[in-house]
This record gives structure tokens, sequence and C-alpha cells, in this order.
């Protein structure tokens, strides 16, 4: 007996923006697409918790994800120096579900082991939570992620998160000592948004519009990245990019708006209005 023809399903990666907690819209959003946890892959641009309601559901799925790819944010860094006693929940921290779970722990090593960096040289991806400045090869950018990733998971985790905190630096050197080096490297990685050709960095400014000589990031590129597709999130107010060689998918699902997946084989969009949770 002739067996039906079954056509073998293509395997599909899928790059998501900041998701914050939004575990709901999250869930629909990849029923939307089909995904096939098993075989497909999921990139998560980094900020997987905080503002939004269910953190602990968000880290549970996501951890139990074979076929995961995670560029912390800066807010899953806030949540590892809340759970660490190093800072305080301000009023708009919305974390308070992870650091009385049970699994806190659980979640905070889990965390720490995540990059900031999702680089698929092959295919000339590069994915990172905020941005790049232009002033870093991709080497460098490989090195630096991968020095705070160590850091992260070495023994002065406490001491680089607590000195984590500021927003001084703001221009690039060679010379700048290790602490300022590390500080400034994290801000550029999960917090930049606007940036000068003289190197520096402006944080203050989360609107679409630069302030007086500061321009977006995505704006200049080092030229060894010219060929790569760089994937970021973090900058909700843009309402999403789409340019050749740049995709910035943080469409504020946190803030009642939508949450965006793009399927990297094929470069088709898919949206999910954010969920009443």
């Amino acid at each position: 007996m002739c067996q039906p023809f079954e056509p073998e399903r293509i395997v599909s990666t899928y790059a998501v923006g900041d998701i914050q907690g939004c575990f709901d819209t999250l869930i629909a959003l990849l029923t939307q697409v089909h995904f096939k946890p098993e075989t497909d892959t999921l990139w998560c641009a980094g900020d997987l918790i905080n503002r939004g309601p269910k953190n602990v559901e968000t880290l549970q799925y996501l951890m139990a994800l074979p076929n995961l790819k995670v560029a912390l944010g800066n807010h899953d860094l806030h949540f590892l120096a809340l759970a660490k006693g190093i800072k305080t929940p301000t009023p708009s921290d919305t974390i308070g579900d992870l650091l009385t779970h049970p699994d806190r722990e659980q979640f905070v090593a889990w965390l720490q082991k995540q990059p900031l960096l999702i680089c698929d040289d092959v295919n000339q991806r590069l994915m990172v939570h905020a941005g790049l400045p232009d002033i870093w090869s991709l080497d460098q950018v490989k090195h630096l992620a991968h020095e705070i990733e160590q850091q992260l998971r070495g023994a002065s985790v406490d001491a680089f998160l607590n000195n984590m905190y500021g927003d001084t630096p703001a221009i690039w050197s060679d010379t700048l000592t290790t602490p300022d080096r590390l500080r400034l490297a994290t801000n550029f990685f999960t917090r930049l948004r606007f940036y000068k050709s003289t190197g520096e960095l402006e944080l203050t400014h989360k609107t679409e519009t630069a302030p007086e000589g500061f321009t977006p990031w995505f704006n200049t590129r080092h030229a060894s990245l010219a060929d790569y597709t760089l994937i970021f999130g973090h900058w909700a107010a843009l309402g999403g990019v789409r340019q050749e060689r740049l995709i910035g998918l943080d469409t504020g699902a946190v803030w009642g708006r939508h949450l965006t997946v793009l399927r990297l084989e094929d470069g088709v969009y898919f949206t999910q209005p954010a969920a009443s949770e």
C-alpha cells in the first residue's frame, strides 16, 4: 500500500524582539508561525523579562527550548544585580515574581550562561540587544562580548554587576581602565541608541528623534560589518526597523503594541498584538 506523501518540513530560524515578560503574547506569536521547538531555532534579542507580567513563565519556557539563542539585554543584566542583592528594585521593575520564586537561583545561573552576541558568520548575521559603535571591528565586537560573558560566569560577577551601572565614560578609548572599559562596552551592547561621530555615547534620549550632534547608531558601521545583517531590539520608539542588512525587532509589546518575529530563511515578518495579560 502506498504511504501518503508528506513533504519534509523546512527547519526555520526565528528572531524575536524584546519579550519583557509578555508570555501570552510570545506563545500566541509562536503559535501563529507554527513554531516547532524540537526542530526550529529561536533567536531572542534580549530583555526577556521585566516591565511585563509573566517573567517566570517566560523564562521557564525559554529555558526548556532545545534550540535557543539569546543576546542578553539591560533588563536581563539588571535582574542579575537584583537577585544578587547588588541593587534594589525600582518602582518600574516587575520581576518580583522571579526574585521570590523557589527557582530563582536556577534563573540566575541560566542567564549568567547566556551570551551578549549571536554571530552567524556563515550567513553573515549578527544579533545584539541594543547596538554597536562603528569604531569596533567584528573581531573587537566578538572579543569584548566574550570578555563580558566571562565576567558574568566568573568569580568576579558581583563586582562586575556592581560596576556596570553608570553613564560614564561615554567615549571609547583603548586606554580606559578595565572597569571603565567593561561598563562602556556593556552600555554599547545593551543600552545604545544615539551615537556621535567622535565616538561618544548618548543614553538619555529614548525617542526616535536624535539630540543635537548625535545620530542613530546604525547610520554608520565598521567596514568589517558591511556585509552583515545586524539584528537588534531595545528601541521600541522606532516601531521596528526594516532596512537592507538592518533589522530592528522591538515593536513595543510590553507597551501594548506588538511582538514581532522574523523568519531568517526567507525574510518574512510576523506580528502579534499584545495580549491583555
